[in-house]
């Protein structure tokens, strides 16, 4: 394929029965002048951002009272308020199909295979939010759940969020200090767990942990066990305060919801991001910025429509889960699996698209290279007919992979490579079903965000790397971080580097052809497999051995991913030998998780620090890399950084 010709461009007929196209035509009307491309409607999106998101209320048909005002206060970041008269529910926009048709479907890697309907999944939820009520539950409070990707999750969520209580959730595997350090903070008032999961064919029971971390966790009332494996009873006994899910729902017969509707800016969802120093940051975002965010890149950008089937390979402790059930309110089918997408082979996430008919394949970059170096072409073993659009997230695309999508899996798709973070629950750049798609490129931004590419002078640069921003506010913008009252945390994290500027953190450039790429983070975040990491959380559990004076961690670019490199400086008389590289690696993944587990662990004599004595992680990765290192002269000790040139374990 020559680099001067897309990869792939849409049909007119594509073109003509995209939503996007319907969009735009109601846009010209309300801008009063013809907007003749995709460059058109975006900068009339970000010019007249009331009436751009004015439009995408009504043209979604947002359920709610919209109120007078669309934007308050717009040029203030953060301070920006959009739709301050509104109220809503977030859960009452995702339940407003209903009948018999498939709601979810769930596919878990032991075989595991439910359906509900959308009558089915309303009344489920009906039951639970009258439990929750039951329990004391209120608009404001937390919910936290640590759970597999199945469809009680989404059911709880909804039920929370219908009551306007705060959903805040996170995958099984984590381990004890993990989950605490994040529900810790925000100091739950029911805790949703499963007796256990499937992973990699293997049978993992989470009762001892769940009654570890339950047991630190004094603001929880009740612990709610969902039959997973089989053995919830038996688990509920060991936990305190705990029951089964079937038990506790058993009083409750299906009735109408209710729904609680809340201002625009009113809590939906606390996630979870964590930077290089103290436990993880709880990022608060709003019901109303979630919901038009969602609406609409699914509706203008992933082209989803009534009756798609769309499926996100996700855990529940990625912020892909959030987005794949905000799906609901575009009446989609949503398609959950559970378990390794490589369980018993790679073809599973695949057999999955042809029996249910997926419409809308969303996945990580990783997954799609580990296809290809797998030598698997679905291209030759599936039919994959129904899928219009494959995704890609979590790290950016290599060119060999936007080649192999349509070399080895379908030729005529939307290969839409997105990106965005947990900092937005949603993306600043992704795809155009309208445009085509060129190798190794994001095809643009999202509408009505003003992203941009800047240098350090804060200048806008084409053609070379800078940092990613958004100029102007935006609706799904966090409420702010929990426990930061004076918003020090939150202007810290993405407004100190340029003034009223959303600074991302990504190495981004724009291309020839108006696309971008991303290039990988620009701060110290790790973010192997596309999930981000805080060093924080690695150091919090190694620094706690006797044999680790201290530790830096970095993410290494190796073979299209990034790879968790962990240096530690020993205690005196300590080697590091193969013994304790396996005690280190299982104390991480205990501790915090399996996806915090370096692939290499280096001992260094010593760690770069600055001069008020934080160790420099920057610095090293630069070196690591061949890369110059800026402002060495912060450093108290810069020779340090020599120790890490040219190590021979990083090669390969």
């Amino acid at each position: 394929m020559s680099h001067d010709m897309p990869l792939w461009t849409p049909s007119s007929e594509r073109i003509g029965k995209a939503t996007l196209t319907a969009f735009t035509k109601a846009a010209a009307e309300r801008a009063g002048r013809p907007l003749a491309s995709y460059d058109a409607l975006h900068r009339w999106s970000v010019g007249d951002r009331a009436a751009f998101w004015d439009l995408v209320w009504d043209f979604c048909g947002v359920v709610g009272e919209k109120g007078e005002r669309i934007l308050v206060d717009g040029e203030k970041m953060p301070g920006a308020a959009f739709f301050p008269d509104a109220r809503l529910n977030f859960a009452e926009n995702l339940l407003r199909r209903t009948g018999t048709g498939d709601a979810i479907v769930f596919r878990g890697e032991d075989k595991v295979e439910k359906r509900l309907t959308w009558d089915e999944l309303a009344a489920l939820v009906s039951r639970l939010q009258q439990l929750f009520v039951s329990l004391g539950v209120k608009a404001g409070d937390r919910v936290a759940a640590m759970m597999p990707n199945m469809p009680e999750t989404a059911a709880a969520m909804l039920a929370a969020t219908s009551i306007g209580a705060v959903w805040s959730s996170c995958s099984p595997d984590f381990g004890a200090g993990g989950v605490l350090d994040r529900f810790g903070q925000i100091e739950p008032v029911l805790f949703i767990v499963p007796d256990g999961y499937w992973y990699a064919g293997k049978r993992i029971d989470v009762a001892a942990k769940v009654a570890e971390v339950a047991e630190k966790l004094p603001s929880v009332r009740k612990v709610l066990v969902v039959d997973y494996l089989g053995s919830a009873a038996e688990a509920a006994a060991g936990i305190g305060k705990a029951a089964t899910l079937a038990d506790a729902l058993a009083p409750f017969a299906p009735a109408p919801l209710a729904y609680e509707r809340l201002p625009f800016s009113h809590p939906a969802f606390i996630l979870f991001s964590s930077g290089t120093t103290g436990v993880p940051k709880c990022i608060v975002h709003s019901a109303g910025g979630t919901l038009l965010q969602h609406l609409k890149e699914h509706r203008l950008h992933a082209d989803v429509k009534d009756g798609d089937r769309f499926f996100y390979f996700t855990t529940c402790g990625w912020m892909m889960w959030n987005w794949l059930i905000s799906g609901l309110a575009s009446g989609a089918t949503l398609l959950l699996y559970d378990g390794s997408p490589f369980h018993p082979d790679g073809n599973v996430l695949f057999d999955y698209a042809d029996a249910e008919r997926m419409t809308y394949f969303g996945t990580s970059a990783k997954f799609i290279d580990s296809v290809r170096k797998a030598g698997l072409k679905p291209i030759e073993t599936h039919a994959l007919t129904s899928v219009r659009t494959i995704s890609s997230t979590g790290s950016p695309l290599s060119p060999e992979d936007f080649r192999f999508v349509y070399d080895g899996i379908r030729k005529d798709v939307h290969l839409a490579s997105i990106s965005g973070g947990t900092d937005i629950v949603s993306c600043f750049v992704l795809g155009v079903p309208t445009e085509p798609v060129w190798e190794g490129e994001i095809q643009g931004a999202g509408l009505g965000m003003a992203v941009d590419v800047w240098d350090d002078d804060g200048k806008p640069i084409r053609g070379e790397k800078g940092e990613l921003v958004c100029a102007k506010a935006f609706p799904c913008m966090p409420v702010g971080f929990w426990n930061d009252p004076d918003s020090r945390k939150y202007r810290g994290a993405y407004f100190e580097r340029f003034d009223n500027v959303w600074c991302h953190g990504d190495f981004a450039e724009w291309t020839g052809h108006g696309g971008i790429v991303i290039h990988g983070r620009s701060d110290a975040t790790l973010n192997p497999g596309g999930v981000r990491i805080g060093t924080a959380e690695i150091y919090n559990q190694v620094e706690q051995m006797p044999e680790i004076a201290e530790a830096l961690a970095i993410g290494q670019d190796f073979d299209n991913d990034v790879r968790v490199v962990l240096f530690v400086r020993l205690a005196p008389g300590v080697a590091l030998d193969e013994e304790l590289e396996k005690r280190i690696r299982t104390k991480i993944r205990t501790g915090a998780s399996p996806r915090h587990v370096p692939a290499r662990i280096i001992a260094v004599a010593d760690i770069p620090r600055t001069k008020s004595g934080k160790i420099t992680e920057l610095a090293v990765r630069e070196v690591v890399h061949g890369r110059a290192v800026k402002n060495k002269e912060a450093l108290a000790n810069p020779e340090a950084l020599e120790l890490f040139r040219d190590i021979a374990a990083l090669q390969n």
